[in-house]
């Protein structure tokens, strides 16, 4: 499934190809999320259009609207979504676990009987969506209040009706808030969750006779914990996974340490994904020390609220420097949006809530960042990374 290429010299980063039954991914690569099986705002042609290699979508939203029975009988997410590529579909633990407690990015969760007060984490103003237990978790849906239940079979029962070339093992995610004894439990529970996803993807493997093969990855988790990470990167490397995501709550300062720890345990034959990273100083850390493809939604959603990308930094279309620029959002890119729509009017379709100001600054968020990805695989390969990396971080930084 995949093959190394070339090595960094140095370190972790490597490019290679992931072979999947629609097509060949070859990484470093930025994986675009569609989370509800579209890159809101942009048309799945579009995603093609501006090199997305793969894209991927949510099995918590999924299982929600439209319901995973649907997608499959439209013939799997590809199918149903008019993607022809390669696809991803997380597991749904992380909706499922930080919904259920009011956060985003910091996540927690603790089980009935985890005995530690400190561990039973909930957002400011929000209520218990979610409880955990062994066997899984039960929550309520953020979409109309109905009680559902996620167990590592069922998100693999999910997941083979979404039909994703590569999907991931149910884990439980936990925050920096968590003690350490809260992380030791948690991560016993996520690797017996990943055997038992393991045994029930063989299973329906069996069971649905003529349909592609589909990869799973196992998630390691462990916080900021190096003896928690490396342990469990040994313990599901013993497992018969395809390959591997590194996920949980971490600090930026400590991603590359992170990253680094992890994937000197893992097998250097087998993908690594680096779940919800898409900043460049992280892109150029995670590469640097590893990982092979990212996802995050950071490229769509900061653009449907004017925010783009440059070369030289990030900036807010919405300011009235913008007003009578006829220049492009950045002149080093290559997007359909940079080729043909000033600064200028982009201003305008954001000060009166166009629609169509979405379109057109995520297709230049997502080419930026896939392209960036792009342009790292290219310098492995021709020994210039080093020089890329130290150039687009001053310059992007700079401000």
């Amino acid at each position: 499934m995949f093959t190394v290429g070339t090595q960094l010299e140095g370190a972790l980063g490597r490019t290679g190809t992931i072979s999947t039954p629609h097509g060949d991914i070859r990484t470093p690569a930025f994986i675009p999320v569609g989370t509800r099986a579209t890159v809101k705002a942009v048309l799945p042609e579009s995603m093609a259009d501006l090199g997305a290699q793969a894209l991927l979508a949510n099995a918590y939203h999924l299982y929600l609207q439209p319901g995973a029975d649907i997608i499959d009988e439209a013939g799997g997410l590809g199918a149903f979504m008019n993607w022809r590529g390669p696809t991803f579909t997380d597991s749904g633990g992380f909706q499922v676990l930080s919904l259920g407690a009011g956060f985003q990015k910091t996540l927690s969760m603790a089980g009935a009987g985890a005995g530690v007060e400190a561990d039973d984490v909930i957002a400011p103003g929000k209520e218990r969506l979610a409880t955990v237990d062994d066997d899984g978790v039960t929550f309520k849906s953020h979409v109309d209040g109905s009680m559902h239940r996620f167990t590592p079979e069922v998100s693999m029962q999910i997941q083979h009706q979404l039909g994703a070339d590569i999907m991931f093992a149910f884990d439980e995610l936990t925050t920096l808030m968590n003690t350490r004894a809260y992380q030791e439990e948690s991560l016993a529970r996520t690797q017996a969750w990943a055997e038992r996803c393991v045994v029930e993807h063989e299973r329906l493997t069996a069971e649905r006779v003529g349909k592609p093969r589909q990869a799973l990855f196992g998630v390691v988790q462990g916080a900021q914990h190096e003896d928690l990470r490396r342990h469990a990167a040994r313990s599901l490397a013993a497992l018969d996974f395809d390959g591997f995501g590194v996920g949980g709550a971490i600090e930026k300062e400590r991603l590359g340490d992170i990253v680094r720890w992890v994937n000197s345990e893992l097998p250097p034959g087998k993908p690594r994904h680096l779940l919800g990273i898409g900043e460049p100083d992280d892109l150029f850390t995670a590469v640097e020390n590893g990982c092979d493809t990212f996802d995050c939604v950071s490229p769509s959603r900061v653009a449907r609220s004017s925010r783009v990308y440059a070369m030289s930094g990030r900036y807010n279309l919405n300011v009235a420097a913008s007003r009578r620029d006829f220049g492009p959002i950045d002149p080093e890119c290559d997007c359909y949006t940079c080729a043909h729509y000033s600064k200028a009017y982009l201003h305008h379709l954001f000060k009166t809530n166009e629609f169509i100001s979405a379109t057109l600054a995520t297709i230049h968020n997502e080419r930026f960042t896939v392209r960036l990805v792009d342009r790292m695989r290219d310098a492995i390969d021709d020994g210039s990374f080093a020089d890329l990396k130290a150039d687009v971080l001053a310059r992007f930084y700079s401000q």
